[in-house]
This record gives C-alpha cells, structure tokens and sequence, in this order.
C-alpha cells in the first residue's frame, strides 16, 4: 500500500538563524527528546529517508516548520521564505520520488507572497503552500491576503492552514495564570493551537473567502482541529439567512476542506471525522518528527476500513489534492 504522509516538518538554517532561533533554542533545552527532534527537522536527506524506508512512507510532503515566517518583519519573512525555498527544492531534487514541498510564503507581503507561490510552484513542483495562521493578529479572512488566495486558486493548488499560537492579547485573557509550563501547552498543542486554527478557518469561511475563491481548497490538521465535532451545530446555529453566504457553513467544510489526522491517532476521533465529512476529504498524515512514521503507520493499518477506503487515506486522496 503507497503512503503519503502531508505535514510533515523541516528547518532551514536561515529559519534556524532567523525567526526560528528561539523555537530551536527552546527545543533543544528540552532534554533528548528535544535534541532529537532538532536534528530530524534539520535532516532533508538520508536520514529521513532512510527513516520513512523503516516506516514504510513512501513520500512526504514538507512544510517549514512553525512558527514560520509568519511572525516576523516583512524584509525577514520575503529573504527567509525564498532561501527556505530554495533549501528545500534541492533537498526535494535529490530525493524527487519520496519528498515534495509545500512553500513558505511572505503573508505580510500579499505580492511578493504571490510571486513567490507561482514560482514555487510552476519553477520549483511544489504542491501549494502551508501557512502558520495569523500573521500578528490579521487572518486571511482579511482582503489585504487574498491576492494570495486568488493566486493559490488560479494555480490549482491547495493552502495548508497550520496552527500557531493565538495572538498575545487571545494567550493574556484566556490562558494565562498558571504555572508557566502548564500556560504554553495550554496555549499552543493541549488546546489554543487547535482552538485559534478552526476559529480561522470558520472566519475564512464567514468572510466570504470561499464564495470569491470556490475551487479554493484548504487542508487542517488534527483531525480538523475540533470543527468536526461542532459541524452541526456550526451549520445549524449559523445558517444563510444569517450569513448571506452562497452555500451552508457545512457545504464549505466538506467541499473546501481536507483533513489530515497526525500527532491525533485516536480512534474515536477519526471516527467522527469520517462521519462528517467521509472518506474522500481525509488524507494520512504523521506531524514528524514530533511523531514516529511507526506510530502513524500503525494507527493507519488498525482502523476500521475497507481495504479501498484505507488506500484512499493513505494516498488516493493526496495524490488527488496535490498530483504527487
């Protein structure tokens, strides 16, 4: 059975130098485990492979790892996507048949985002972009983005829509007053991470981002970040007499969205997932190397699919999606 895996993670030493100092900092003072994973994102070649050869993974598609460029001034974020780029299109040039990219891209610049998309893309083979949530604050509900939406559309290809933690302000009120170990993952992947990426998506969709872009197709991690689980409701509570939008909230969440399950192999989960938006719209995923390939493998080979259903996750979908 072929398997793709499509949030998958890497740095660049420009990133590692740049905007992701601090994150790298932190994870290597985090004991072995952290030390090892610092040097599995820094690893695009034999390792890795060698490693997804153990895991039987086929391909990867990879995505700078978070927080990206998001946050950064605009000058850091145009010079460190387009190195990052780079970096990865020669890793991806060595290994063509088991790695593939997805661009990090300058939001704060929505132009020079859009270049950088189509030359990733027509000049590079990358199959979309992955992109870290907000950018200080703004989503991409906000017009001042869609020049890159409107690029992503016109190119055919899809925007991953990745957590980030939620801005200051969001962490001060909601969060914070607890030990400082227990507010971070309180804030980023017990809960905020998740939280803050569905709320996006959902304004996304409320802004009208969707009714502009119709083809535009969107990927979530997680098992859809919680919306799943609130589908209903969101479609029941919030219908188009209220919204003015063309189509039921729920239209767009299983006609513009896909959803990937790694780091979250919990049966029961996946289980509303298919539920709610089926079979065709759920594709495999890993989140290496903050996972093992083994653990995704193996959480993939026990659920309860047919055998065509289990081949569509593992890669029919995705090689749908992103033609790889």
């Amino acid at each position: 059975m072929r398997t793709i895996t499509v949030e998958e993670h890497f740095v660049s030493p420009t990133f590692v130098s740049g905007p992701g100092k601090e994150f790298m900092e932190r994870l290597r003072s985090g004991g072995p485990r952290g030390v090892r994973i610092c040097e599995q994102l820094l690893d695009v070649g034999d390792g890795r492979i060698a490693a997804m050869d153990a895991a039987k993974i086929d391909v990867q598609v990879l995505s700078l790892n978070s927080p990206g460029v998001e946050q950064s001034d605009v000058s850091d974020q145009v010079a460190v996507s387009r190195d990052s780029n780079d970096f990865l299109a020669a890793a991806i040039k060595k290994h063509p048949a088991r790695l593939a990219g997805f661009a990090s891209l300058p939001i704060a610049a929505p132009d020079k985002a859009a270049e950088e998309l189509e030359r990733c893309v027509r000049q590079l083979g990358f199959k979309g972009t992955l992109i870290n949530g907000h950018s200080r604050g703004r989503y991409l509900d906000d017009k001042f983005f869609w020049p890159i939406l409107e690029r992503a559309d016109a190119l055919n290809v899809p925007v991953y829509l990745h957590p980030t933690v939620p801005p200051k302000a969001v962490v001060d009120a909601s969060y914070s007053g607890f030990a400082p170990a227990v507010t971070a993952t309180f804030a980023a992947g017990a809960w905020g991470w998740h939280i803050e990426t569905a709320v996006h998506l959902i304004r996304m969709i409320l802004g009208g981002v969707f009714d502009k872009f119709p083809k535009l197709q969107v990927v979530i991690g997680h098992m859809g970040e919680g919306i799943p689980f609130m589908l209903p409701r969101l479609n029941r509570n919030l219908p188009v007499e209220m919204t003015k939008l063309a189509r039921p909230l729920g239209a767009y969440l299983r006609e513009n969205v896909h959803y990937t399950f790694g780091g979250f192999n919990f049966p029961g989960t996946f289980m509303d997932l298919l539920l709610e938006v089926g079979i065709d719209r759920i594709m495999f995923s890993i989140d290496y190397p903050y996972w093992t390939m083994e653990e995704g493998r193996v959480f993939l080979e026990h659920l309860p699919l047919t055998p065509a259903d289990r081949e569509r996750i593992a890669h029919g979908n995705a090689e749908k999606l992103f033609r790889v």
